[in-house]
């Protein structure tokens, strides 16, 4: 996939079927425009699903985000799509920005597999990190997400989408479906495509029953994923986001990861002139180190799991 202007990324990316009545795992990828792994992660899916046609229950549908963005390599245009889907937007039927237009045009989509139609709907959203990162699920604790969330080989945050309003999860768990964000790494890093493909081939497994021993590219295919590149499952918990305001200078200190511990004390960011020092012994958790973001960083704990 490019990021040239010109370049024309369909809004449905893929569907697979072998015509068996079973669930649909609707995935979505490129809902910021400067995320592209998980839109190549799927076209490869996709061309493997195509030579191979392995047996499968349900359907497979693939959905690109931000369409204008991604090809601009930019996060947004007007504002965040991950941010639009309240329930004041949906309620009102708003369609004034770029990104609440290209929602409707998500929403369109998904509504062309109603919930009659199937025995279960599974989403899965692919995303990645501004700094370097391991893969992790985001997983919102309603319907039965946490517990599908812990049949993946990888760490496991709770309540991102508690502290966030108007994420595309949010609104799709809030619906009845059942499903979490994948942040694969970081932007530009090849393993994160490797991760958001190895998530997709084990979320077919999981909710469709494909054998993955039918594709061509297994097992590297997933391993890349659950054996190179996966951290050993472990579960934390939201417990603090640091919020920004457009009229906010934010500069995180250099060289923090996702999930590097932190001490009390700790210089983690200057913001208006005045440093920012943590009040936790913790974990970093999405410092900001891009131009466009509202959230400066989040703070999380490890917890027991399941």
């Amino acid at each position: 996939m490019s990021n040239k202007p010109d370049t024309h990324i369909p809004r449905i990316i893929g569907k697979y079927t072998s015509n068996k009545k079973g669930p649909l795992l609707f995935v979505t990828a490129g809902i910021h425009g400067n995320e592209p792994s998980g839109v190549q992660a799927l076209e490869e899916v996709f061309k493997q699903l195509e030579t191979t046609k392995p047996k499968i229950e349900g359907i497979l549908v693939g959905v690109s985000g931000n369409h204008k963005a991604l090809n601009q390599n930019k996060r947004y245009i007007d504002e965040d799509l991950n941010r639009v889907w309240t329930e004041e937007n949906i309620k009102q039927k708003k369609d004034e920005t770029h990104e609440q237009k290209e929602m409707w045009e998500i929403i369109e989509i998904l509504n062309q597999f109603p919930e009659k139609k199937f025995n279960k709907r599974y989403f899965l959203d692919c995303h990645t990190t501004s700094s370097a990162s391991l893969p992790y699920v985001s997983v919102q604790e309603v319907n039965d997400n946490d517990k599908w969330a812990h049949n993946f080989p990888t760490f496991i945050v709770r309540g991102f989408s508690d502290i966030i309003t108007g994420d595309i999860d949010h609104y799709l768990s809030r619906i009845g479906m059942t499903g979490f964000v994948f942040e694969a790494g970081q932007h530009e890093d090849k393993a994160s495509v490797e991760n958001h493909e190895g998530v997709i081939w084990l979320a077919l497994k999981e909710a469709c029953n494909l054998d993955l021993s039918q594709i061509e590219t297994y097992p590297d295919c997933v391993n890349h994923f659950a054996e190179k590149n996966a951290p050993e499952q472990k579960t934390f918990e939201l417990v603090h986001r640091h919020g920004l305001k457009d009229s906010d200078t934010f500069k995180m200190e250099p060289g923090y990861e996702n999930f590097q511990k932190i001490k009390k004390g700790e210089l983690l960011a200057r913001q208006n002139g005045k440093e920012l020092k943590s009040e936790w012994d913790a974990r970093i958790f999405m410092p900001l180190y891009q131009s466009q973001g509202n959230d400066g960083f989040f703070i999380i704990e490890e917890v027991e799991g399941r």
